[in-house]
């Protein structure tokens, strides 16, 4: 069968680009096409973005240590437009980058909705016609979820945190995960009254314990209200502002109610269903180890699968996808060991085993750990203090875990990956010598113990 296409890719986003961009390289004859714009959750409405307010609302602590190192500075204001619309040049500036790359790769780009008709076949919406494709690829991502309360009409998620005519007096954010904290650690630094209700004990479940005791003290020592053990359950407005029922039976009044309690596979409607493809109960697209679904020729890749839904991942799997249908190099992409950082303040850097995983898995566990203020915290009298933890298997020394929590905790936990994905022994990683004076040095410098 002749078809118009030998790739179709819906979704331009991270590992959609990737794999469009690599198929093309190698000869295959690719078209994309994106609803939204080209870039993606992570470029357009996610980490991007999100990481360039996290700069802009740490200036706020820099300018109050700042005094303690000789600077005098008066009359501060914040003007909240200035920044919004220079991360959003920054965002269409990336954007047209990641579209000129397709262009030169010889993509063709639809910039408009598409549907899957059958496992060959495309409906482009706004044009209103079809085209065959002896492959299609799913990468459309995810899309925040909201709760069924009532009221939650009157609530925003992230994707319109970043375009806010102004800023609120005070914010309600439910959620405990990264993102809820990493917004909570924005609104917060630009003088936000911030509250987060999490229903859980602690945030960041799925992390580490220490390092999640950790992370909640000290968001509340910056000003941070963490609520934990309830939940929103209904928003009335008033007068301007909202009342936030709670489920401790307790009323929040506050300016705007965000939600960050997690993201869905943004797979509704597009004739997945029709086409055969098997989709799991959380509505995510069944892959195989090559991302290929029980469609032969139907694959999906990123935060739909819901293998590992983080944007290098996504890249990995658009690039192991393309080398293994395109470039005859079959490739499956590793889930183990991979790097996360959470943007909060203190900002996280963790990879591995936290301690309870490696407990079930392991009969016996070292835990080195010690926690202090940075060099630079002291001379300016803040009381913001870094924790670091190593989990070691007893038995063969290697090193399973490896948690940060503090100034450049992401910076550092890239490099560190490299040493626990290549199986380094604790006897191994302190034999490196220090680099002083560095925070990073007291990673190799835990001594002490606990079984």
């Amino acid at each position: 069968m002749q078809f118009d296409y030998d790739l179709f890719t819906i979704g331009a986003g991270s590992g959609g680009t990737r794999a469009s961009r690599i198929a093309a390289l190698a000869g295959a004859r690719v078209a994309i096409a994106e609803e939204y714009r080209i870039g993606g959750t992570c470029v357009i409405r996610g980490c991007v973005p999100k990481k360039l307010l996290v700069y802009g609302a740490a200036y706020r602590q820099s300018f109050a240590d700042a005094a303690a190192f000789g600077w005098q500075v008066e009359n501060l204001s914040f003007d909240w437009p200035t920044l919004r619309n220079n991360v959003q040049a920054e965002v269409a500036r990336l954007s047209g980058l990641y579209e000129q790359n397709l262009r030169k790769a010889g993509v063709t780009t639809f910039t408009q909705r598409a549907e899957v008709v059958d496992p060959h076949t495309v409906r482009l919406l706004r044009d209103d016609r079809t085209v065959t494709a002896e492959r299609i690829l799913i990468a459309v991502g995810g899309r925040p979820m909201l709760p069924r309360i009532p009221g939650v009409e009157h609530a925003i998620t992230s994707n319109e945190a970043f375009l806010l005519e102004t800023l609120p007096p005070r914010i309600v954010i439910v959620g405990g995960g990264y993102i809820a904290l990493e917004f909570a650690t924005i609104f917060n630094g630009l003088g936000v009254e911030t509250v987060v209700a999490y229903r859980g004990e602690r945030v960041l479940r799925g992390f580490d314990d220490d390092l999640r005791e950790h992370v909640q003290a000290e968001l509340r020592e910056s000003g941070i209200d963490i609520r934990c053990g309830v939940n929103v359950a209904a928003i009335h407005p008033n007068a301007g502002s909202y009342h936030c029922d709670l489920t401790d039976v307790s009323v929040i009044e506050t300016d705007l109610v965000m939600f960050a309690i997690g993201r869905a596979p943004h797979i509704d409607d597009l004739g997945l269903e029709r086409a055969g493809v098997t989709i799991g109960p959380a509505g995510t697209i069944k892959v195989d180890e090559y991302s290929q679904s029980n469609v032969p020729s139907i694959y999906a890749v990123g935060d739909v699968t819901g293998r590992a839904p983080l944007t290098p991942v996504a890249i990995r799997e658009g690039q192991a996808f393309a080398d293994t249908v395109y470039n005859n190099r079959r490739t499956a992409v590793s889930y183990e060991d991979i790097p996360t950082a959470v943007f909060s303040r203190p900002p996280v850097g963790t990879v591995g085993l936290s301690e309870a995983d490696a407990r079930q898995r392991y009969a016996r566990v070292e835990i080195y750990s010690t926690s202090f203020r940075p060099m630079n915290h002291i001379l300016a009298n803040n009381s913001g203090r870094t924790l670091m933890k190593l989990v070691v298997d007893a038995e063969s020394d290697r090193l399973l875990g490896i948690h940060i929590a503090g100034p450049d905790a992401p910076e550092m936990i890239q490099l560190a990956a490299v040493a626990l994905k290549a199986g380094i022994t604790k006897t191994q990683w302190d034999s490196t010598v220090a680099l002083h004076p560095t925070a990073a040095e007291e990673l190799v410098l835990m001594r002490n113990r606990r079984p």
